[in-house]
C-alpha cells in the first residue's frame, strides 16, 4: 500500500508561482512511476506531468510545457510540481498518482489540492 499526500495550493494571480508537494509513504518502489493529474469542473482529468523514478525521465502536457516542472527527491520520498506562468485555465483540483512500471493504470491517489489562478 501507498499513500499520497499533496499539498500546496492556493489562490494566485495569473502569472505567477505555485509549488505542489506530494509526500509518498508505505510500500514505494524504486520502478514507480510517479505523475500529476488535473480536474477542473465539467471537465475530464488530465496528465500534466509524469516522472519515472527510476531516472528520472519526465513528460509533460503539452498545455504545461515550458511553465511546469516535475521533480523529485529521494531522500524524502516527495515529488513537486513547480508551476509558473500560471493562467486562469490552469484553476484545477491537482491529485498526485503512482503506479509500478508494469502496471498501465494508476493505482494510488493523493486526496487532491486546489489550484485557483485568478484573472
Amino acid at each position: 500500500q501507498v499513500r499520497l499526500v499533496e499539498s500546496g495550493g492556493g489562490l494566485v494571480q495569473a502569472g505567477g508561482s505555485l509549488r505542489l508537494s506530494c509526500a509518498a509513504s508505505g510500500r514505494t518502489s524504486s520502478t514507480y512511476v510517479m505523475a500529476w493529474f488535473r480536474q477542473a469542473p465539467g471537465k475530464e482529468r488530465e496528465s500534466v506531468a509524469v516522472l519515472w523514478w527510476s531516472g528520472g525521465s519526465t513528460n509533460y502536457a503539452d498545455s504545461v510545457k515550458g511553465r511546469f516542472t516535475i521533480s523529485r527527491d529521494n531522500a524524502k520520498n516527495t515529488v513537486y510540481l513547480q508551476m509558473n506562468s500560471l493562467k486562469p485555465e490552469d484553476t484545477a483540483v491537482y491529485y498526485c498518482a503512482s503506479r509500478d512500471l508494469k502496471e498501465a493504470e494508476y493505482k494510488y491517489w493523493g486526496q487532491g489540492t486546489q489550484v485557483t489562478v485568478s484573472s
